[in-house]
């Protein structure tokens, strides 16, 4: 068959045709790809395991892929089914706690509150919080097919993310090739070299953030302890994993702790439980500000030089919009389009496409080159994981 080249206008076209629908497909389907999106980041958090095995215990991929994806599940269920016993009395103390801090406040609320000669009215504001603590607590029978279905529609989803781990785990060696081979022949090794720099954000960004939840759960954890606050242990935990997201994170651990210490007070400290909600909300300051000034910058090697205003900024909106995995993600994401955008910058500009640092900028471990093969259309590597 003749081979019949196609020109550059019907190209083009049909480029453009199938971009609108890639972005109408995102669109339509929004949903779904917050799924995938979840699981790729938890592909990409439990992979350094996968990668550990094939190297060390010499496992194919698919093999060591199995035995992490696995292991990983039965810790899933396992994890809690043993820590929920030891933490039953404290988890039930917290949250008997909350749910009277907010009645209190509830019942505060349905009474004008004076401050000099001005005077607040906030009546209808409590009896909106006493409604959804009602709505929340005693649910109408009439809901429960609603329930049902919200139940079901959610393990739907799960059952989407767990199985889209395990494809992204063992395929993101191809993927990830494919991906790249869109490129023109030419620019190949530059697009690899850019994903490279990319990886080295994830890399730096997320984890960093992982050792810095453990040490910050840790340490809150023995803070209370040692001022006798209920519910230590769940509190620091909570501390640790509030600490995924940035900014926000660290202020609703805070407000718990406080909380608990003033209705509970201290199991040793002979003061009133105001005050010793004063000096849990002290050291939870200290304490806070010694993680963002010095145990941070040394976790995580001031590998991502970002504006500490517009990280807040862009983590409040991603918030709003999308909730917390917005807030975790946004970061790691900005610093990825700073790269993309720097690329451009000197692509457009003329220069070479990337700066004499070779994105040392942004290295949290050094990424071994991976391998060409001159003169070919495609890129193909040593079947080394790389994630």
């Amino acid at each position: 068959m003749k081979n019949v080249p196609w020109n550059i206008v019907f190209r083009y076209l049909i480029g453009l045709l199938i971009f609108a629908s890639a972005i109408a497909l995102l669109f339509y389907a929004h949903e779904a790809a917050k799924m995938l999106i979840i699981a790729a980041f938890i592909a990409y958090l439990i992979s350094p395991a996968v990668t550990m095995l094939t190297t060390s215990a010499t496992l194919s991929r698919r093999a060591a892929v199995n035995v992490v994806y696995f292991s990983a599940l039965i810790l899933l269920v396992g994890v809690p089914a043993v820590l929920t016993p030891i933490f039953f009395d404290e988890i039930k103390i917290v949250a008997s706690d909350l749910l009277d801090l907010s009645y209190q406040i509830s019942d505060l609320l349905t009474q004008p509150v004076q401050f000099g000669s001005m005077v607040f009215h906030f009546e209808q504001l409590g009896q909106g919080l006493r409604q959804l603590q009602e709505s929340i607590l005693t649910p109408l029978p009439a809901e429960a097919l609603a329930l049902l279905e919200m139940t079901s529609i959610n393990v739907l989803w799960l059952l989407i993310i767990f199985v889209s781990v395990h494809l992204f785990m063992s395929e993101w060696p191809n993927m990830r090739d494919w991906f790249l081979n869109l490129a023109p022949a030419p620019y190949r090794e530059e697009s690899l070299e850019l994903y490279k720099r990319i990886r080295n954000v994830w890399m730096a960004y997320l984890r960093g953030q992982i050792v810095l939840m453990l040490s910050v759960g840790i340490v809150f954890t023995i803070a209370w302890l040692i001022l006798g606050i209920p519910g230590a242990l769940v509190l620091g935990m909570l501390a640790g994993l509030f600490t995924l997201i940035p900014d926000v994170g660290p202020f609703l651990a805070a407000m718990l702790a406080v909380a608990v210490a003033l209705l509970e007070g201290s199991s040793w400290i002979p003061l009133s439980n105001f005050w010793v909600a004063g000096i849990t909300g002290l050291v939870y300051l200290i304490l806070i500000n010694l993680k963002n000034f010095f145990l941070r910058p040394i976790i995580m090697g001031r590998s991502l030089q970002m504006n500490e205003s517009l990280i807040f900024i862009a983590i409040m909106i991603a918030t709003i919009l999308e909730g917390i995995m917005g807030a975790l993600l946004i970061i790691p994401v900005l610093a990825s389009l700073v790269v993309v955008v720097e690329y451009l910058r000197r692509r457009v500009l003329g220069l070479t496409p990337f700066a004499e640092d070779g994105g040392k900028q942004f290295v949290y471990q050094p990424v071994k080159k991976i391998p060409l093969r001159k003169n070919k259309p495609s890129i193909k590597e040593k079947r080394k994981p790389d994630l």
